[in-house]
């Protein structure tokens, strides 16, 4: 892929950033991330182990009483 072609970034509710990869990271610390990959999944809830990548801890949610479902 060259710098001129276009690349796809997909916001996912309640989820990653998804952008076509390969990617470079520039963190507001100035620190750098790269990935290789042909699809990156970039953390936005900020609990990823590995952020700036997602790891789907935004998966990971305590139940609620509301969302506790019993069967009688």
């Amino acid at each position: 892929m060259t710098d001129t072609q276009v690349r796809t970034v997909r916001i996912v509710d309640a989820g990653p950033v998804m952008v076509q990869g390969p990617v470079r990271i520039e963190l507001p610390d100035g620190d750098v991330v790269e990935s290789d990959r042909f699809m990156v999944a970039i953390c936005t809830c900020r609990r990823s182990k590995d952020y700036p990548m997602c790891d789907t801890s935004h998966r990971c949610r305590p139940r609620t009483k509301r969302s506790v479902q019993r069967s009688s």
